[in-house]
């Protein structure tokens, strides 16, 4: 039987929403052989332990302008000097094998992503209110509290976004949290599209 192409899954957030802890738990408790994190590019140096192909793919700024040049990314930006951006190729390359990808981007970045790939499902991780997010935030002890109002102010205006998002999933409880992405991604594939006409043409002939 003709293997079915994967499905990109979009998850964002504000910042202290729990976005990486979630995804990080999603991909602990997924098939490596149906799933995959989506690896992205940049033209920074490579920190202490991490490997090109493994944390990110890393290129010269010139190599990274000739992709743009090419179409090359379902999205990027320049933060800092330095360009960061999701390979087409990469991703595309994983759902034709039949795997899911797993993107894990900000909320610019993943409108982005749905201008240059609508099939992809666009998943909203949001703090339980704003004042779990400000203790989130200050639990951190990593931003002066001037930094922290600013990323409060920025989350009320992200919010905005949230009905460009397919699904939202307020992180009020990590296990339900994750649990719940795990479902939405499973209810995709249910989802009657060319996938799922495919399989019934080949498991039940032409209606």
């Amino acid at each position: 039987m003709q293997k079915q192409n994967g499905k990109l899954f979009v998850i964002s957030g504000p910042s202290g929403a729990g976005k990486g802890t979630i995804v990080n738990a999603v991909m602990d408790q997924a098939d490596p052989s149906g799933t995959a994190l989506s690896i992205s590019m940049t033209t920074r140096e490579p920190r202490p332990g991490e490997e090109d192909g493994v944390n990110y793919f890393f290129v010269t700024k010139e190599e990274f302008r000739r992709q743009i040049e090419a179409g090359g990314f379902l999205e990027y930006a320049e933060v800092y000097d330095h360009y960061y951006g999701t390979p087409k190729s990469k991703v595309m390359e994983k759902l034709n094998q039949g795997k899911d990808v797993i993107l894990e981007i900000d909320i610019q970045g993943a409108l982005n992503v749905k201008k240059a790939f609508p099939e992809g499902v666009l998943i909203f991780i949001l703090p339980p209110s704003m004042e779990v997010l400000r203790s989130r935030l200050t639990g951190r002890g990593t931003d002066a509290p001037e930094v922290i109002e600013r990323r409060l102010s920025k989350t009320r205006g992200e919010l905005a976004f949230i009905d460009r998002y397919d699904y939202g999933v307020v992180n009020d409880d990590l296990k339900e949290a994750v649990e719940t992405v795990r479902a939405i991604m499973r209810a995709e594939h249910a989802r009657v599209d060319e996938n799922l006409h495919t399989l019934i043409r080949e498991k039940y002939g032409e209606a």
